[in-house]
């Protein structure tokens, strides 16, 4: 049981830092990227990005982090992993305040965003892009620190078995 325990920790552990590096990167590269952009190209740019990133992997891994964090406490509770189970209720909870913006924040903007299609493209960019930027960094920021969070709980429970 011990090594289910280590191996959803470290898997949550990952898929933690992969969402903070994809939210963070929207962050830092790609929205300061298409700030410059004029409305036809964001608007285009934005509408194919949130259509692509919707695959097997992405969901894999979005949704699979806070499962393999919610394994990772519950087996922390029941097995001599208490010592990390803070650190993994505070990643897990981290984690799903970034799923609770994702969802209702930046997916119904991305939804409006599509439903706009290519018409009044200018009102589409203002209605987004702006709401959009700024709950992406609140995501990034809580799941960057979840992903701290689940470091320092790998980090307990590697002291504690060592």
């Amino acid at each position: 049981m011990r090594l289910v325990q280590h191996l959803s920790l470290i898997g949550a552990t990952v898929g933690a830092g992969l969402m903070a590096g994809l939210f963070a990167a929207f962050a830092y590269a790609v929205m300061p990227a298409l700030r410059g952009a004029d409305d036809r190209t964001f608007v285009d740019a934005m509408q194919r990005i949130n259509v692509t990133i919707v695959n097997g992997l992405f969901l894999l891994i979005f949704l699979g982090t806070p499962l393999l964090a919610a394994l990772a406490a519950i087996l922390a509770w029941r097995d001599a992993g208490r010592p990390a189970l803070p650190w993994i209720l505070a990643g897990l909870a981290l984690y799903l305040v970034m799923f609770a913006v994702t969802a209702a924040v930046n997916v119904p903007l991305n939804d409006a965003l599509a439903a706009a299609g290519t018409s009044d493209l200018h009102a589409a960019r203002q209605r987004f892009e702006a709401t959009w930027v700024a709950w992406n960094v609140v995501r990034a920021l809580a799941a960057t620190a979840g992903f701290g969070a689940l470091c320092c709980a790998l980090v307990v429970t590697g002291r504690s078995t060592g």
